[in-house]
């Protein structure tokens, strides 16, 4: 099976609401696709890698990937593991799985892969995220060789810290891949 989607779109714990950004970009955008990574709520980090690689598998070129907070741990997980590469990466809120926010519901992401990509990454951080630090985030980027943007006081730049259809952060996505 081929799929022709150009961009994938990961999310993260819970599987990004209704009015969540990528739910609201998935909508602007139908040939997007949203990986279907499984358990939602309690998942185990080698079942969320096997989804992602048998997506991305089945794209007919290399896709942009759009991950928010676990699912950039997944990336880190999935790039350190397969052979197949993606035309870029957007990864917004790392989460960092030592600090006590983190979901005891999510297995097996820790420890992170801090090997350098083999792919364009940019990743997007906010200030005052309680699932990670801008520190931890920075430190990530750096390992990883992705660019960094630092947005602020923006929470966990999701639907909670009132990022609905968040246009900077679709700005963002369209000058990183052009």
């Amino acid at each position: 099976m081929s799929v022709a989607t150009s961009v994938l779109v990961l999310p993260g714990l819970g599987n990004s609401g209704p009015q969540h950004w990528q739910t609201l970009w998935e909508l602007r955008h139908p040939d997007w696709q949203r990986v279907n990574l499984g358990n939602w709520d309690s998942p185990a980090c080698d079942d969320w890698v096997r989804a992602l690689d048998v997506v991305v598998q089945a794209c007919s070129s290399p896709p942009v990937l759009v991950a928010h907070s676990l699912a950039c741990l997944l990336v880190a997980h999935w790039a350190h593991c397969s052979t197949f590469a993606p035309k870029c990466v957007f990864l917004v809120a790392v989460p960092d799985p030592q600090s006590a926010s983190f979901p005891v519901t999510a297995r097996g992401f820790a420890p992170v892969p801090m090997a350098p990509f083999a792919f364009r990454s940019l990743v997007v951080a906010s200030a005052n995220d309680s699932f990670g630090s801008l520190a931890h985030a920075k430190h990530c980027a750096i390992a990883w060789g992705s660019s960094f943007v630092d947005i602020g006081q923006a929470g966990h730049i999701n639907a909670d810290s009132g990022h609905g259809e968040w246009d900077e952060g679709y700005a963002l996505l369209q000058q990183f891949r052009d």
